[in-house]
């Protein structure tokens, strides 16, 4: 899978999705770095085909709105430790991208991996 993780989040969760073999920048790759407009993240996910993962709610009403990003991954947490949302990450994984097969909107918070419709 091909992956964005947004500013918010730590450049290791996209290193981590790289390790385990997907395609995964950070929006520090890019050539305005983590003061790329949201509006601009947007058109890199459909022009390059990626699923953004953030914290960011902003993203959520665009995706509810206007259906774009075409598929997000929603951060819910709250404040944790960056080693905290890797091990979420590590540990749902393969559930996350099951997720993504048949949804484009998955939510992670402390607790749970939650699949909208």
């Amino acid at each position: 899978m091909r992956f964005i993780v947004d500013a918010q989040l730590p450049k290791s969760l996209s290193f981590l999705l790289s390790q385990l073999n997907h395609d995964s920048i950070h929006t520090l790759d890019l050539p305005n770095q983590n003061s790329t407009s949201d509006k601009e993240i947007i058109q890199f996910t459909q022009t390059q085909n990626r699923i953004l993962i953030t914290k960011d709610s902003d993203f959520l009403a665009s995706y509810l709105v206007h259906d774009s990003p075409k598929q997000l991954i929603l951060v819910s947490t709250g404040n944790i430790s960056n080693k905290d949302l890797i091990k979420i990450f590590e540990s749902n994984l393969d559930l996350i991208i099951q997720m993504l097969s048949r949804s484009n909107l998955i939510e992670i918070t402390v607790d749970n991996i939650i699949e909208h419709e």
